[in-house]
């Protein structure tokens, strides 16, 4: 039997989706200053027009890129605290889960490094905000609510706290030149930090 012929719709999606996945490589590989959008369209085999019909320029190109990359690491933040046993060990899990996928060197550079300056610090934090540290600030209160009223402290002030100290180690360990010994110093330290703030009294 012969394949059906793709719809329109799918051809569409297929050619976004050969754009995207082209212009992570390069701008992981060369940033974004270093990526023209020619590189993107030679590289995906495809029509400058192509790329115009799903993208308004370059920046909006790097913006649905930025949006997809931040959608992957809350699957994986998600995925790793749905097999925790309490509100802290999914934020622990959560967190070195966090690392993890912002560890791998196209997600630093274009999430981390480029982002913020590409699209503004206010757009990147409007994004951010919907996906990973709307994520954290979600565990931080169910951890907190396993806390007597004495121990309660402000959950949006942890979240900003705790979201600025972890993109910096993200930055600080790909720097490392041992990643393997200052991945497991940012762990013990992070994983302290947590016990301190949000173990249960027994």
């Amino acid at each position: 039997m012969q394949d059906r012929k793709q719809t329109k719709a799918e051809k569409h999606a297929a050619t976004r989706g050969a754009l995207l996945a082209t212009a992570r490589r390069l701008f992981a590989a060369t940033s974004y200053a270093g990526t023209g959008t020619e590189d993107v369209v030679r590289e995906a085999g495809v029509t400058r027009g192509a790329l115009y019909y799903h993208f308004a320029d370059k920046r909006a190109l790097f913006e649905a890129l930025v949006e997809s990359i931040a959608a992957e690491v809350l699957a994986a933040i998600e995925a790793a605290a749905a097999t925790a046993t309490s509100p802290l060990d999914a934020l622990t899990k959560g967190s070195a889960a966090f690392l993890d996928a912002c560890l791998q060197p196209d997600t630093r550079q274009i999430f981390l490094v480029d982002a913020p300056s590409v699209i503004g610090w206010q757009r990147w934090r409007e994004i951010d905000g919907r996906y990973g540290r709307g994520s954290l600030r979600q565990g931080i209160e169910a951890a907190l609510a396993e806390l007597p009223q004495d121990r309660q402290i402000s959950a949006e002030a942890l979240t900003f706290l705790l979201t600025g100290a972890m993109n910096e180690a993200v930055l600080w360990l790909a720097e490392a030149e041992d990643e393997t010994a200052a991945r497991k110093a940012a762990d013990a330290a992070l994983n302290r930090i947590l016990t301190l703030l949000f173990e249960p009294a027994r």
